[in-house]
């Protein structure tokens, strides 16, 4: 018993010499001091840890959300496409109608047999040939018709005859008449045989003139001076009065070209402007005048004719084709590119950007092309944004980056 009582008697010294000098500082003897002002000084951090955490975590969400934000405006900045625009304004085009047709002669003239026909002995031009009026262009046989007028001076000899021998049996009753020997009756009977010889005689001559007619019109002849077209009858043929066109002439050799028009085109015409006509696989140019414009309108392809003519050349070959490009005056209008012009079934339309960047189709009517661009009739008034290129890539309502360039001059 008195062992036990020693250690713990030691055992308690060593404790509190150790709590006396722990740390160089006197702690009172009492470790359980020590830990309470611990605990009390835990309980002051704790709502600044908590304050801090929070404000940590506020910092990190805001960071997140920001960065999210910047890359979806800078991933929306990147798919917005940069479009080329310009402000076409007003501009004073010369106005000019392109148009196609054939070639035709300005009078054509058909020449074919007006007698009564018979085989063709001569055939006296080719095409190409200039004629002049009257000049006989082929020859018909007149064996027969030389026989008959040859009868009918016959005719005329006889009947000159028979009016001299009235005339004289006449003169003879007159004479024999103061004597008594012829009355008044025979006399007027003479008179009337000698007249009716006379009258005889005009027939005959008459007849002759016919028949002379009826042979000359045997030759076929140029109605009026002009160029030969086409040649439709061969040597040894037999041609009947009326029958088909043998030789095709252009009077004068003036020629013209059937210009294809719009209704839109023809209303801007007139008679007298002038116009430039290329015939295709040329490179030459004829400037002629439109002397005519279709009184009506062909109801199936709503075209009409613009009658340009043009004086006589070797280039100029009627059944051809040419473009001729028409002068219309000056008009004033927005003018774009072709580039800036789309076309769909709906027809033709533009792209306009507006105050917001977005871009709307806009339906326009175009007018005159020109080496310039094309003029826009209607639906624009030149103060627009219009997209220059890439509207093929465009669909309206899209957001763009326009970019401004100058329009043409």
């Amino acid at each position: 018993m008195n062992y036990d009582s020693r250690i713990d008697v030691t055992e308690n010294e060593r404790l509190a010499a150790t709590g006396a000098t722990l740390g160089g500082a006197d702690l009172g003897g009492n470790p359980l001091d020590g830990a309470e002002e611990q605990d009390g000084g835990s309980r002051r951090w704790w709502p600044i840890a908590i304050i801090a955490a929070v404000v940590l975590a506020t910092g990190i969400w805001f960071a997140v959300r920001g960065g999210g934000e910047a890359k979806q405006a800078g991933a929306a900045d990147i798919q917005m496409p940069a479009v080329t625009v310009v402000v076409p304004g007003r501009a004073s085009v010369e106005g000019a109608i392109t148009a196609t047709g054939s070639l035709a002669a300005r009078r054509p003239m058909p020449v074919g047999s007006v007698g009564e026909g018979g085989q063709v002995r001569a055939v006296l031009v080719e095409p190409g040939d200039w004629v002049s009026q009257g000049q006989v262009l082929a020859v018909i046989d007149r064996s027969v018709q030389s026989q008959q007028q040859a009868g009918q001076s016959a005719q005329i000899a006889v009947a000159q005859a028979d009016a001299r021998l009235a005339q004289a049996n006449l003169d003879r009753a007159l004479k024999l008449v103061d004597r008594g020997f012829i009355s008044a009756a025979d006399v007027d009977r003479l008179t009337a045989t000698r007249d009716s010889a006379v009258a005889q005689v005009k027939v005959a001559r008459a007849t002759l003139g016919q028949l002379e007619a009826q042979t000359a019109r045997l030759n076929i002849v140029a109605p009026a001076a002009g160029l030969v077209l086409e040649r439709n009858v061969e040597l040894g043929q037999v041609v009947g009065g009326g029958s088909s066109v043998l030789f095709r002439l252009a009077k004068g050799g003036e020629m013209e070209l059937l210009a294809q028009l719009s209704e839109d085109d023809l209303a801007r015409l007139h008679v007298g402007v002038q116009a430039q006509v290329t015939p295709t696989g040329g490179n030459e140019s004829f400037t002629g005048q439109v002397w005519q414009v279709a009184p009506v309108i062909d109801a199936t392809n709503r075209q009409g004719i613009a009658r340009i003519a043009l004086a006589y050349n070797a280039a100029l070959r009627p059944g051809g084709f040419a473009s001729a490009v028409i002068n219309s005056g000056q008009t004033v209008a927005p003018l774009l590119p072709e580039s800036a012009i789309q076309n769909d079934d709906k027809g033709s339309f533009v792209y306009v950007v507006d105050a917001k960047d977005v871009v709307h189709r806009r339906p326009v009517q175009t007018g005159l092309v020109t080496a310039r661009g094309i003029t826009v009739k209607s639906g624009l008034d030149g103060s627009e944004k219009v997209v220059l290129r890439a509207g093929g890539f465009l669909n309206d309502g899209d957001k763009v980056k326009p970019r401004l360039t100058k329009a043409a001059d």
